[in-house]
């Protein structure tokens, strides 16, 4: 399946790229961001980061066919600081993070993301570490997977489906996909099976999360990004669920929002914060992006700059 960058046009519009800038791609995935990122950057340099190692080797070579002036790292983009200050990096002109898995790791039936096809749990997005999906769901005690199915997917039905998990594998260890999903589906009552959707789609989503840390290291990640921006610099994200979506929104709205004061003690001067919303609602996919790719109907893009 071809991979299509969701909100491509627009992610790179609002980035409002300078020839001689220095940029970073948080998330290289198969390149359609950074290859446009570096048709742009002709003088400047690109640091385009992922976790997925495959995801580098499949990458290098289309953008090697537009310049040389980039530098793939294996890394989780919330290590960004690490790696700028490894290059000897201190300011950048703008910064881009696009969420979520790739489409070529969905596609992948053997990485274990997908309830669409049987494979080993694993769910790694990067295939060096430790966690995987198969010792959080054979592993976490009932609390514990009751967290991750309520916190990072919203499962209303998060403790049975937990309990469901945990009495299961007492009698065999959860060793695919396909046995997870008909673990999830013997825990729901008969009205949700019914309903549209797949209903292991939250389970999976959370406990995907989970193994990679999605949240923890996009707060890490923005922390970091937002520090490292120069004036004029732009950090742009790309989201494609509601938790995402919030951290985002919320870290923004910290640094773009004059702290409150108490009105009786007498100040100096007018406070003045050091970043601005470029966009204050979201940008999402336009109709025509939507009727050729079905991931982008959840992304969100949001743009902050340094002022």
């Amino acid at each position: 399946m071809k991979h299509i960058s969701v909100l491509l046009e627009e992610s790179i519009e609002l980035l409002n790229i300078k020839d001689e800038g220095i940029y970073v791609d948080c998330t290289l995935g198969r390149a359609g961001h950074s290859q446009e990122i570096l048709k742009r950057c002709t003088k400047g340099h690109l640091y385009a980061l992922d976790c997925d190692q495959t995801a580098i080797l499949e990458s290098t070579p289309k953008l090697e066919k537009i310049g040389s002036n980039f530098t793939c790292v294996h890394s989780y983009y919330e290590n960004i600081g690490e790696v700028l200050d490894q290059y000897g990096v201190d300011k950048v002109d703008g910064i881009l993070m696009d969420l979520g898995v790739s489409s070529p790791q969905f596609d992948d039936g053997s990485r274990g993301f997908s309830y669409r096809s049987d494979a080993r749990l694993d769910m790694r997005m990067d295939q060096s570490q430790d966690l995987d999906a198969y010792q959080v769901v054979n592993e976490y005690d009932l609390d514990e997977l009751t967290r991750v199915l309520r916190e990072y997917g919203e499962e209303p039905f998060a403790r049975k489906i937990a309990q469901k998990i945990v009495n299961t594998r007492e009698e065999k260890p959860i060793e695919t996909t396909f046995e997870l999903v008909e673990v999830i589906k013997s825990a729901l009552p008969a009205k949700e099976l019914r309903k549209k959707g797949h209903p292991a789609k939250k389970s999976f989503q959370a406990i995907r999360m989970e193994v990679n840390q999605e949240l923890p290291q996009l707060s890490r990640a923005l922390e970091e990004g937002i520090r490292r921006l120069k004036p004029q610099g732009r950090l742009c994200v790309i989201t494609f669920h509601s938790l995402e979506d919030k951290v985002v929104k919320k870290a923004f709205k910290e640094v773009s929002t004059p702290k409150k004061v108490d009105k009786r003690i007498p100040v100096t001067g007018e406070e003045k914060v050091e970043y601005r919303l470029i966009n204050k609602k979201p940008i999402i996919s336009g109709e025509e992006e939507l009727l050729e790719n079905n991931r982008a109907h959840s992304a969100k893009l949001r743009g902050l700059e340094k002022i």
